[in-house]
This record gives C-alpha cells, structure tokens and sequence, in this order.
C-alpha cells in the first residue's frame, strides 16, 4: 500500500513539470497520486517497486500475481497519453515494448519489463548505434489507420507561428536565419506529396532498449507524418553530450549518411529535418521570459553548418 508520503519523495523537477504542463489539473494529479498507484496495484494485482527517472510521469517497477517483472506507467489523462497507448496497441510488442492493459481516461498503462533493458546511450559505438536505431524506426513505421486518435505533426508545427507570434513577429532569442530556414523547410516537406505514416515521433537513444537480442523502444508519442520527421530527435541526442566532445560535426555527417543509406532517404532531407525538429524542440523549451532552447539551438547551428 502505497501512502501520501510517496509525494515527500517525488523529484522535485517531475513535480515542477506536471503543475507546469498542466496547471490545476497538474495539481490534482499529484495530490491523487498515491491512490492512482493503490487502485492501479488493485486492478492488476501488483507489487509496486521503486520509480524509475520520473519526467512528466509516475513509472515504477512493478510484479504481477505470477511474479513477473512489469511496468506501471501513470500520467495526467491528456490526448498525448491517449495517442501513446493507441500506438502501443497499433505496435503490439513489435518494435515497441507490449502494452499488457491500459486505461486511457485514468492515465494508467501497465506494460511488459525489458529486459536486460540498457539504453541505446550506453552503447558507445555512435555509428553501431545509428544502424540499429535505423532499423528500430524501420520497425515502426505503420499504415495510418483508418480511424485513431493519434497526433497530427503538423499540429506540432504550429509551434512555429505561435513563435512568431510571441515575438511580433520575430525569432525572439533565436536566430532569424536558422528560424526562416527551418520555416521553409517545413512547409516544403508538407506540401509535398509523401504518404504519411504511423511515428515514435520522440525515437531518440533513451526511448530505444536492449530486449534480449533484439531492440525495442518505449514512450512513443504516436504521432501521423513524413517519415523524415523521425530523425530529428534522434540526431540530437544524447543530450547534452553529443555537443560536449568537440567531435559533433564529423559524429552528426557520419550519422547522416548511415541513415540514408538505412532508410533510403536524401542526406539533405534528414538534415533539414533535423533542423527543422531542433528549431521546435527550442521554442517547446522557451519560457515566457525568451529563457531555454539554448542546447537545441546550438544543434540546429551544427545542421545548418552542414547545408550545401
């Protein structure tokens, strides 16, 4: 039985994040917390374990009535939640770890353990590691089904005019260049004619687990878009170490090129893409006072630098 100490224990960066992102409801999710976890034990018959590195939800090791090992996922019941299990369900252990059950209105996802389950970071062969995270993106990529409740990308993208708008019309910290650069890139990529397809949509080195001899992600956002978009997070990840050697420049054209060889994609389009994410991902980390962005930032500098 778990009690409402559990909250003297949460980090206090997870609980700045869940009243932050969203707001009263944030509030009510951490007070509600401690009977989430007891009427989640109850439904599946767990023995709760230890959290495991909590970021914007409650995940903790877990064992079922039969004793094997799971894992108990509980978030702010929110569209990204939903669009998540449905693409664990859509995934069904192929490539992505196994949904076991779930309930979307609660926020509550029960999933397998994998195991030995060491992340795609701790492998330190950066060109090995960017084969088999090519082929775990090749993995998922699936059909858009008929009827879902999946993410829009281009939804997402609406993040640039907000940043505009946020400035009057300007970029704000960021630089103008790589922000129109970016601008023109995706509205390219949109218009074009590519069949959109089922995405991770956040398949970076920490989302990818070692699974016996194979490797599988976890935490996939399930979102609908050109399958380019996918390289994006990855390629500016480890964060932050890939900017910390003084070896990213020749470590990101090298990953570039094992990409497309791997998923048949131009060497410029990965790159623009990749530009294209890291502009997003800084205005996703800018506060109200223009403060944050800065590391992602700094990589769309290092893509733009690679430009023909």
């Amino acid at each position: 039985m778990v009690t409402k100490s559990i909250m003297d224990e949460l980090p206090a960066g997870f609980t700045r994040n869940i009243r932050n992102s969203f707001g009263p409801a944030g509030e009510q999710f951490l007070a509600d917390l401690p009977a989430l976890i007891n009427a989640a034990a109850r439904r599946w018959h767990l023995a709760i374990g230890r959290p495991f590195l909590l970021s914007y939800n409650y995940v903790c090791e877990a064992r079922d009535a039969d004793g094997q090992e799971v894992v108990l996922k509980i978030g702010v019941p929110n569209p990204e939640l939903t669009s998540e299990i449905e693409a664990l369900r859509l995934y069904d252990g192929q490539g992505a770890a196994r949904l076991l059950d779930a309930d979307a209105e609660k926020g509550l996802l029960l999933e397998e353990r994998l195991r030995p389950g060491s992340m795609l970071a701790d492998l330190e062969d950066d060109e090995q590691a960017t084969r088999i995270a090519a082929g775990g993106m090749r993995a998922l990529w699936r059909p858009v089904p008929e009827q879902n409740h999946l993410i829009r990308l281009q939804d997402w993208f609406k993040g640039y005019p907000e940043l505009r708008r946020s400035f009057d019309g300007g970029t704000g910290p960021f630089p103008q260049r790589i922000v129109a650069t970016a601008e023109d890139l995706v509205r390219d990529f949109f218009a074009e004619d590519e069949p959109p397809v089922v995405l991770h949509g956040d398949f970076h080195h920490y989302n990818l687990l070692r699974s016996g001899e194979t490797w599988r992600v976890i935490d996939p956002k399930g979102v609908i878009g050109p399958r380019g978009y996918e390289v994006g997070p990855f390629l500016i990840n480890p964060w932050p170490g890939l900017l910390q050697n003084g070896d990213a420049k020749r470590k990101t054209v090298r990953r570039i090129a094992i990409l497309s060889e791997q998923l048949g994609m131009e060497r410029e389009r990965i790159r623009g893409w990749a530009l294209a994410h890291a502009v997003l991902s800084a205005w996703w980390s800018c506060d109200e006072q223009g403060r944050g962005g800065e590391y992602a930032i700094r990589c769309a500098e290092l893509f733009m630098s690679l430009g023909k």
